[in-house]
């Protein structure tokens, strides 16, 4: 029960954080805005997709990859929350509380995968004015794989968190690695027709399965013969369930080495 109670304080710490930087929610919402208004419809005018149903836009292809980008920073950067709380010396006092320390790495990857979640599912809005149409059933499934994608890639962060002394140093190492995560997971570009070099690089990014998945409950059933997805979604489900579970155990691992 102790235990439990402690996750729950670091996760409501977390959500009432973010609920308070108004800043916060606009400026991670600013970004993938830009991308369906700028990139989305200027490439809609060019850029057609051979086996996509007639009338499908890129801007409806590029959609479910935007909300995955907004998830992917959201969840990512909400890890840098433990450099800023060992930097201002919050952290050591959580530290030696009276409570295991994967206590507190679980709290923080819930917080930031709930945070994630939530900025996702704020441009499921957009979907009627892009296109697409959602069932409150396909909704549900959507919002249940954005937790899953938002829970390893929070764990991603936290593994990498835990080994940085200043921000500078995260923010540094993340851009490097999470700019290949966003741009070979197929968000703005399919895997189908890629290069074979680039279709491999893809493959084994385990962001394209997380896109993928939410293409699959986007059109998976709207077009059949699924032209739109690359993978079975149990498939997609199992390799971001298997992300979720190794990033989950290096973090509170590394968490634990905190001093």
């Amino acid at each position: 029960m102790k235990h439990l109670k402690a996750i729950y304080t670091i996760w409501l710490r977390d959500l009432i954080r973010f609920f308070r930087e108004r800043n916060r929610i606009i400026g991670m919402l600013g970004q993938p805005l830009l991308y369906l208004l700028i990139m989305g419809n200027g490439f809609s005018a060019s850029f057609r997709l051979p086996y996509a149903p007639a009338g499908f836009s890129y801007l409806q292809f590029m959609y479910p990859g935007v909300i995955g980008m907004s998830v992917l920073f959201t969840a990512v950067f909400s890890a840098m929350s433990i450099v800023w709380d060992r930097e201002f010396g919050f952290l050591k006092e959580v530290l030696v509380a009276p409570v295991p320390r994967w206590t507190v790495a679980i709290g923080k990857t819930l917080g930031g995968s709930t945070v994630a979640m939530i900025q996702g599912a704020i441009l499921l809005i957009l979907a009627p004015f892009v296109g697409v149409h959602l069932s409150p059933v396909a909704a549900l499934e959507i919002l249940g794989i954005l937790f899953l994608i938002a829970f390893a890639l929070t764990s991603f962060g936290i593994t990498v968190a835990s080994r940085m002394e200043t921000m500078e140093g995260f923010q540094m190492i993340i851009n490097f690695l999470i700019m290949p995560l966003f741009f070979l997971s197929g968000a703005l570009f399919p895997l189908r027709g890629a290069a074979a070099w680039m279709s491999t690089l893809m493959k084994i990014d385990p962001l394209t399965y997380g896109v993928d998945a939410l293409r699959n409950v986007f059109f998976g059933s709207a077009y059949p013969g699924a032209a739109l997805v690359q993978f079975p979604i149990h498939l997609d489900l199992l390799v971001v369930a298997a992300m979720a579970l190794v990033f989950v155990v290096a973090g509170t691992a590394m968490f634990n080495r905190q001093v």
